[in-house]
């Protein structure tokens, strides 16, 4: 079972059939393929297949997700000789493993596809205003997004209505600062560190003027094509999926990727205990179901050796833009275009979220709190005393699904 695909549904659908040609070249069985298309119908297919012991043989989970597969107990924990048939881990950018499983020992997933988020910056905006480096720490970030605003133009492209962009800057800050949000069984979504994120990511908006006010019910599609029409500095949390766009925009000749800060907010150097974390560690696994026969997991990994080959990576890529995660392809891939090499930089420098069945009940909560902040942003304000409500709200939730994790729950 494989995502669906809205955004190239022909190709999607020409790489389906090509594969599934090769497929049967190869082993001389035919693949059914299935898809879905959220991340609610996701869970749902897998939650019916557990119970009923029955499903697709092979799934392709976003790696957030990965966390709350794991937990089902219902899909193959990968030996030594299952990562051969795939290819040996060698085959892999080591950093996207890190998401695989709870420990090295102990993983159900192989990395498919890589989307560490950088920041697409307008060369040509910067070198306006005498900007000739990129900014390490937020706060240079928020400073070169101030003196870039003007004219018509904004020194920040957010999208503060997207129900994926939010929790990302949240989390990317918190981590440089040390807080890592989940440890263990405990959370810490009400610490200072979460609250001085938030009011960074609010003040853009309601302080510092940095971003469109139109960007408070903006979703990720909108805030780049702003920046794709030369209207801002700065698009934080893109990845390579934005080429075809940028290819084809105003700012063609003039944009570039810089890597995301990793100095927090208030900070000129990262803490003792800072996690120098520049993306998330985004993308697509692979994970093989324990209830499906001998004979059929065999051919499950025949699958996904076929799919994480060097020339298949290369080629999805070329077509939709998602990052290898197989390290020749990659190494490929970067050396051809100079763009690129930011990418797999911060693939290495990407840090998993946490391995926590619970991990994407929090990711909502967190971005919950934006969407109860958008009426104030709206009107130019959000208290500090109904941010610090959200976040207690918010806590409370996240161990509430920490402990029906520790439960055994989904």
């Amino acid at each position: 079972m494989v995502a669906s695909n809205t955004t190239f549904p022909k190709q999607y659908t020409a790489w389906q059939d090509r594969i599934g040609r090769e497929f049967v070249r190869e082993t001389g069985v035919r693949i059914q393929w299935e898809t879905y298309a959220s991340t609610q119908e996701e869970q749902t297919d897998i939650q019916t297949s557990v119970i009923s012991g029955q499903g697709p043989d092979v799934y392709s989970l976003g790696t957030t997700f990965t966390p709350t597969a794991y937990s089902t107990g219902a899909f193959v924990r990968l030996t030594d000789a299952d990562w051969e048939a795939v290819g040996g881990k060698d085959r892999f950018t080591p950093a996207t493993l890190g998401i695989s499983g709870p420990s090295s020992s102990e993983q159900i997933a192989v990395p498919l596809h890589s989307r560490p988020y950088m920041m697409a910056v307008n060369e040509k905006l910067l070198a306006a205003h005498g900007i000739t480096t990129m900014p390490t720490t937020w706060d240079e970030l928020t400073a070169d997004a101030e003196a870039t605003t003007g004219d018509g133009t904004y020194g920040l492209s957010i999208a503060y209505a997207d129900g994926a962009d939010p929790w990302k800057f949240i989390w990317g800050m918190s981590q440089n600062a040390g807080n890592t949000i989940v440890d263990g069984s405990h959370a810490t979504v009400d610490g200072p560190a979460v609250q001085k994120a938030y009011d960074t990511y609010f003040d853009w908006v309601a302080e510092d003027h940095v971003v469109d006010p139109a960007s408070v019910g903006w979703n990720d599609a909108q805030a780049l094509a702003a920046f794709a029409d030369g209207k801002a500095a700065f698009f934080p949390m893109t990845t390579v999926g934005a080429l075809p766009t940028l290819a084809a925009s105003k700012v063609a000749d003039d944009y570039s990727f810089a890597l995301l800060p990793t100095v927090p907010p208030g900070a000129t150097e990262r803490p003792s205990d800072g996690v120098e974390a520049a993306s998330i560690l985004s993308g697509d696994n692979l994970v093989v179901a324990n209830y499906s026969s001998e004979a059929k997991q065999r051919l499950s990994f025949r699958f996904i050796e076929l799919i994480t080959r060097a020339d298949e990576q290369e080629r999805w890529f070329r077509t939709f833009g998602d990052f290898p995660t197989n390290q020749q392809a990659a190494r490929t891939v970067a050396d051809g275009d100079p763009k690129l090499a930011t990418s797999l930089q911060a693939g290495t420098l990407s840090k998993p979220t946490a391995f926590n069945g619970a991990w994407g009940d929090i990711q909502l909560s967190l971005v919950d709190v934006v969407t109860q902040s958008i009426p104030g942003l709206k009107a130019g304000n959000v208290s500090q005393a109904a941010l610090e409500q959200r976040l207690r709200s918010a806590q409370h939730d996240a161990e509430g699904s920490l402990a029906r994790q520790k439960n055994g729950g989904l």
